[in-house]
């Protein structure tokens, strides 16, 4: 299969691609609730002559397609679930439900594999083995979709899988990745603080939760800076403190919410440690009681270096080697992780970020948009990858 050929198809179908992300971003649904946005992508693999299995792990559907020869069996996934936010943008395509939007760019990335799906329904001829192309619900919501997925089967008999992220902090016609380490996991934390509510000339007789929480929040600056390995990156960041009434009342209680960022799974439980007994010890120190509510997020996003080595190998042929560069780190999480705790793959990032098309505000605003033209570089980047597995294996 010659990337001429990858090429020249992908961009006689990139019309269809812009009318199907248009689409989707018209109509998005939030996760765990895309039950129509399934029912329209399995209509639309339908059409093509796939195999398509529906209800997989929730909303999930797979399109199956078979070459003409036995051979490899390579998974490729997209999400598309939508988030709950306003779209403040002024264009045709706009959303038209009242606080959903596709802001993350899901719904070009279930464009781009439709895209790729048409492709292998054209050129069946072309490739051995079978492609599996996973259109996964609920990215944004933890538990996430992808765990579902897999215990529903939905990898089958794969032996690879890759995925793409459009990103706009990447400028088009750029693509990113790194081996190891590629993306951070996310956990919340919820903490109820209780002290003995009193007047606000009495502090003697309260036992003021506001101040408790305070003088935690401080002390939570510690981890990083004295628990956490300083060659490994981590971010453990309060976002909500509420506590309090009035000018002239101690607070009886403290309600505390935040995340916890690493790369690195040991880091990751010595965080979640530490958090707690700094809790623990400012509480007892000032008479306080406690809840904590820590939630695991997704795990961190591991490349292994052999298929990071390989997108490096064959995102320089396609768009040249000064446009495919080592990412750093990122603190963003990514539930593909789970995937790559099954199967060996690479998870890689598109750049479709262009200011002069408006496609410069960052993922989660309500103006988000990409330069569509990176939906050809992302669906070239997953079939090459793909077939470059099945050509050379491992």
């Amino acid at each position: 299969m010659q990337n001429g050929q990858i090429e020249h198809s992908l961009q006689q179908l990139y019309p269809k691609m812009v009318q199907w992300r248009r689409y989707l971003h018209q109509y998005p649904e939030l996760s765990f609730k895309e039950t129509a946005t399934a029912v329209w992508i399995a209509e639309q693999l339908v059409a093509m002559g796939c195999e398509v299995e529906r209800g997989v792990g929730g909303n999930g559907v797979v399109g199956v397609i078979r070459g003409m020869e036995r051979g490899p069996v390579v998974a490729l996934r997209a999400d598309i679930d939508a988030l709950p936010i306003q779209d403040e943008k002024s264009c045709e395509y706009a959303s038209k439900v009242a606080g959903v939007m596709h802001a993350c760019g899901h719904d070009a990335h279930t464009a781009t594999l439709l895209a790729a799906a048409e492709y292998y329904s054209r050129h069946r001829q072309t490739f051995r083995g079978e492609r599996r192309l996973l259109f996964q619900p609920a990215e944004e919501v933890t538990p996430g979709g992808a765990v579902g997925m897999i215990q529903d089967g939905a990898l089958g008999e794969a032996e690879a899988i890759y995925g793409v992220h459009l990103w706009t902090p990447l400028s088009y016609g750029l693509a990113a990745s790194r081996a190891g380490a590629f993306m951070s996991s996310a956990d919340e934390f919820t903490i109820e603080i209780e002290g003995k509510g009193g007047h606000g000339g009495l502090p003697h007789q309260a036992v003021d939760a506001l101040f408790i929480g305070s003088a935690f929040v401080q002390a939570v600056q510690s981890i990083v800076s004295r628990n956490v390995n300083p060659v490994q990156p981590a971010v453990v960041t309060v976002g909500s403190f509420h506590a309090g009434t009035t000018h002239n009342v101690i607070a009886e209680s403290c309600q505390l919410k935040g995340t916890i960022r690493s790369f690195d799974e040991e880091e990751r439980r010595r965080i979640h440690v530490r958090l707690e007994a700094l809790l623990k010890h400012t509480c007892e120190m000032y008479g306080a009681s406690y809840q904590m509510d820590l939630r695991l997020g997704y795990p961190p996003v591991i490349n292994e270096e052999v298929e990071a080595e390989r997108f490096f190998k064959v995102a320089a042929k396609l768009f040249g080697g000064d446009q495919a560069i080592i990412s750093e780190p990122v603190t963003v999480a990514e539930d593909f992780a789970y995937y790559l705790q099954h199967l060996p793959g690479c998870f890689m990032f598109v750049g479709a970020g262009n200011p002069d098309t408006g496609a410069d505000y960052a993922h989660h605003h309500p103006r988000f948009d990409i330069d569509e033209r990176a939906m050809v570089h992302s669906a070239r980047l997953l079939i090459a990858m793909a077939e470059d597995y099945a050509a050379f294996g491992r």
